[in-house]
């Protein structure tokens, strides 16, 4: 034991870090569920790259409250370097997210295409289950942890299959235009980033489960 978890054990826990990040993967969830809005009930991409930049300023605020809370705090529930790693890499899931819509907006499209609506919610899925994930860390509940963390690694694979199938058909149909290809392709890689941030996550709740269960 080290000395950073003797003084864990005999001093009061400063579980508000567990807040900001239940906050922060909330935050992601809404901000997919929002962009999952555009072409639904006639929302348009404008409209849901407004709700999702809202979440993500939001988002950042936690953020920046996390530093700073851990730039003053001696003792922390988990290893600061795991708060810190799980902070940004749940902030960067909701700039991900944001930065696919507006890419949607920037390149025209006024209606995503069936892959694009493919990803946007498995995305939903991805950041649903680390919603539903947070608060078992603050609980202890490491079991819990490892399978949230297979289930987005399996969901993550499933992105990956209508991605390549995506990508494939744009560049095997020799009647889509270049542009088409380009904005196309961007939204696609956009997105699939965001769910590859998804698995990082899934990596890092893993580890912390062996780590501290």
């Amino acid at each position: 034991m080290g000395l950073q978890d003797i003084i864990r054990f005999f001093l009061p826990k400063e579980d508000h870090f567990y807040d900001y990040l239940e906050r922060q993967a909330a935050f992601a969830h809404k901000g997919a569920t929002a962009m999952a809005r555009f072409s639904e009930n006639g929302t348009t991409a404008g409209e849901a790259s407004a709700a999702v930049q809202d979440y993500e300023h939001a988002g950042d605020e936690v953020v920046h409250a996390m530093e700073e809370a851990l730039a003053k705090t001696f003792v922390t529930p988990i290893d600061r370097e795991d708060l810190q790693k799980l902070s940004s890499e749940l902030d960067t899931v909701l700039d991900l997210a944001n930065g696919a819509i507006r890419a949607c907006v920037m390149l025209g499209v006024d209606k995503p295409t069936e892959p694009m609506s493919k990803l946007i919610h498995i995305l939903v899925r991805c950041t649903e289950k680390m919603d539903e994930a947070m608060p078992q860390l603050r609980k202890h509940q490491y079991g819990d942890l490892v399978e949230v963390a297979r289930e987005l690694r399996k969901i993550e694979k499933e992105a990956d299959v209508v991605y390549r199938d995506a990508i494939s058909k744009l560049f095997k149909d020799p009647s889509i235009d270049a542009k088409i290809i380009i904005r196309e392709k961007t939204v696609l890689e956009d997105l699939e980033n965001a769910i590859d941030q998804c698995d990082s996550i899934a990596d890092t709740l893993a580890n912390l489960a062996i780590k501290n269960g």
